[in-house]
């Protein structure tokens, strides 16, 4: 089992940046495929980036390609999410998930397929 617990959600004016950070518990962090999602006031939960278990495959929703980046530090069982270019459409309440998979290259992308999720980091992107 494993806990996330996210940070470094804020406000901040378009354009700007920010970089939030997903701290796992346990000492099992490396059999975890991770990813971010984000949910807007009224809209569904979307998938926006996931990252597999070695950090090298990730997968991004086509509305934040080239804007954010995911990583992974398995020494510091941390993922971080860094956001540029932030748009007012990005506001959302963020959640980090994490899947236990067999393969290292795994990057999961469906919500329903990941057990564990954090509480949320709320992000607000002023216009």
């Amino acid at each position: 089992q494993v806990q996330l617990v996210e940070s470094g959600g804020g406000s901040v004016q378009a354009g700007g940046s920010l970089r939030l950070s997903c701290a796992a518990s346990g000492r099992t962090f490396t059999s975890y495929a991770m990813g971010w999602f984000r949910q807007a006031p009224g809209k569904e939960r979307e998938f926006v980036v996931g990252i597999s278990r070695s950090g090298r495959g990730t997968n991004y929703a086509d509305s934040v390609k080239g804007r954010f980046t995911i990583s992974r530090d398995n020494a510091k069982n941390t993922v971080y999410l860094q956001m540029n270019s932030l748009k007012p459409e990005d506001t959302a309440v963020y959640y980090c998930a994490a899947d236990p998979t067999l393969s290292i290259y795994t990057i999961v992308v469906v919500a329903d397929q990941y057990d564990y999720w954090g509480q949320g980091t709320q992000v607000t992107v002023s216009s």
